[in-house]
């Protein structure tokens, strides 16, 4: 990002003093189209959290042999869903990755190309929460800038009439992404 966009009124909109998330995920925006299958996405991201909480449970204890066999069956189980979403992937169209923001407040997509909408051109903002989970999550969403310069464009998108459990779920998720983060961040040091 540019220091002419870390000022830009939609930044500080979207952005200032919430919990933010820097990732690259498969994204794409669509204007003028509604949620195809209300509170799927928050389902989807509480069975996400369900999954990836369960998995981080050993922390320091110690192993026996009952939590040996199932990690066995966790990593058995991860494999087949990896297979299973490579499947479905091929079947179905897939997003495009781009870089993006996130907060519970929105998103700002980094994208290649200006799309040109407008400001206040509503939408659905379709996203992979997961990368081990080839499902979408679809945000509603309304359109409160675009900007590019050489290339580079960048689109700023508002949650709009999303229900206050999407909105805490939606948090919690991104929460976990941040966490995530920082204990990568530490592990490459």
């Amino acid at each position: 990002m540019t220091p002419a966009n870390l000022s830009h009124p939609a930044e500080v909109e979207l952005f200032d003093d919430t919990l933010t998330c820097d990732v690259t995920l498969p994204v794409m925006f669509e204007a003028g189209a509604r949620v195809q299958r209300p509170g799927a996405s928050e389902m989807l991201l509480r069975s996400v959290a369900l999954v990836e909480d369960s998995r981080g449970g050993d922390d320091g204890e110690e192993r026996t042999e009952s939590s040996a066999q199932l990690q066995r069956l966790e990593a058995r189980m991860d494999l087949t869903l990896v297979l299973l979403g490579r499947l479905l992937q091929q079947s179905n169209a897939t997003l495009p990755t781009c870089p993006l923001r996130w907060s519970r407040h929105g998103l700002r997509i980094d994208l290649e190309q200006a799309t040109g909408v407008s400001p206040g051109t509503a939408g659905v903002v379709k996203l992979q929460p997961a990368e081990w989970l080839p499902d979408n999550i679809e945000l509603p969403v309304v359109v409160l800038a675009e900007t590019g310069t050489a290339g580079h464009f960048h689109l700023w998108l508002r949650l709009h009439e999303a229900s206050d459990a999407l909105g805490s779920t939606l948090e919690r998720h991104l929460f976990r992404l941040h966490r995530r983060q920082i204990a990568d961040s530490r592990r490459n040091r």
